[in-house]
């Protein structure tokens, strides 16, 4: 099998092209997005495998030279857990999670709620609006500026500097740079301001860590680590969110079954985020990796330092594990996913993603018991990214 156009085809139709690559090619080298050499690895147990493979290398440096080009940071953002292997990896894993505790996400289900229901307060008279940029934005990423301290004023900056370092314009290339340099400024500043007036924040936290003494300088945060893992905590603490919320209404609004099933179970809605994520996986692939030797994967041979994309989306509809995948079944035992990642380098964020989702889909349902798209559904787009599976808006009516 051959993909002409891998770009232009994974965003036509990445469900297909997975269902395809599956059965006659599941560890597939074809060109990625900047036009270099990857290899997609689409069959659930070679992901789920390579997830928690340590010869499988997030760090750059194992890439072979010219066969890697990456979207580039400067050092004070790129020392973050995207790119690590243990040992730093888990030294930092261990000092974040003292600040980004099970239970400080659990204490924020009052306030997610409360965020939930001022923004449908702000809609109900309305009868319709687009749920992307009215709901599914605003709610994840007020909840993350909160928790690390973001002031208010600066979030909608930070929203747009965001999105033209995601979703770089290829006509505007100079965006995405001036968007970095915009984001590293205001990260030095937010730190700043957090050492001159900590609070009980988790930026707060992280600064305390970083000057704590825990047996000697190794065992803390540099500077660069600091920074870099307020900026990852940030961009990652809403991204996912906001992809699993608006397709899981989409899900729901597109398949009127589902959604009579969840309005007459609302119990089931935490369990039903779980086949949401595993439907329509909001990061496409994991982040790159870099074999450090040569590894057989699927029975393939991927030479070391060569580029492995291992995609998540394509495991999670494989039907070796998941029956009849393309099928959106609020009964299902969807655990097992691989939405959110698996084994050392599984989502920080995943408790909140999910959590944030589970109370979106509460509130809304109960506030709007008549909701329903306000265009047809293939009207609908998708967002212009192979990486992350996401509506550029999704109007509603209610």
């Amino acid at each position: 099998m051959t993909l002409e156009d891998p770009t232009r085809e994974l965003l036509a139709d990445p469900h297909g092209v997975y269902d395809r690559l599956r059965e006659v090619s599941p560890v597939h080298r074809t060109a990625g997005p900047d036009g270099l050499p990857v290899w997609l690895v689409t069959r659930y147990e070679d992901v789920r495998q390579g997830l928690a493979d340590p010869r499988l290398s997030l760090d750059k440096s194992h890439a072979l030279p010219g066969n890697y080009r990456g979207f580039r940071l400067p050092s004070a953002l790129d020392a973050n857990l995207l790119n690590m292997d243990p040992p730093d990896h888990t030294r930092i894993r261990k000092l974040v999670t003292r600040a980004f505790t099970a239970r400080r996400v659990e204490e924020l289900r009052k306030p997610i709620r409360r965020t939930a229901d001022d923004l449908l307060d702000a809609l109900t008279g309305q009868g319709r609006a687009d749920l992307i940029a009215a709901y599914a934005v605003p709610l994840p990423i007020t909840v993350i500026c909160e928790l690390l301290g973001v002031p208010e004023e600066s979030r909608p900056d930070f929203r747009a500097w965001s999105d033209a370092m995601l979703l770089p314009d290829p006509a505007h290339p100079r965006r995405a740079r001036e968007a970095v340099g915009n984001l590293l400024g205001f990260f030095a500043g937010l730190l700043a301001h957090k050492r001159e007036r900590p609070g009980d924040d988790l930026v707060s936290a992280l600064i305390a860590v970083r000057g704590a003494d825990d047996g000697g300088s190794d065992d803390r945060l540099s500077e660069d680590e600091l920074m870099s893992l307020v900026f990852l905590i940030l961009l990652a603490g809403y991204e996912n969110s906001v992809q699993l919320i608006g397709n899981a209404v989409h899900a729901l609004l597109t398949d009127p079954a589902q959604l009579a099933l969840l309005r007459a179970e609302p119990g089931r809605t935490a369990a039903a985020v779980e086949e949401f994520a595993r439907y329509e996986s909001p990061a496409q692939h994991a982040i790159r990796r870099f074999p450090v030797e040569d590894v057989t994967i699927g029975g393939t041979v991927i030479p070391a330092g060569e580029t492995v994309l291992l995609c998540l989306g394509a495991a999670n509809r494989d039907p070796d594990r998941f029956p009849d995948p393309g099928r959106l079944d609020l009964r299902r035992d969807a655990t097992g996913h691989v939405a959110l990642g698996h084994g050392i380098h599984y989502c920080l964020g995943a408790p909140l993603a999910r959590l944030e989702t589970e109370v979106a889909l509460t509130a809304l349902l109960e506030r709007f018991p008549a909701l329903e798209l306000d265009v047809p559904p293939s009207q609908l787009r998708r967002r212009p990214s192979v990486r992350a599976r996401g509506l550029v808006a999704l109007p509603v009516r209610w």
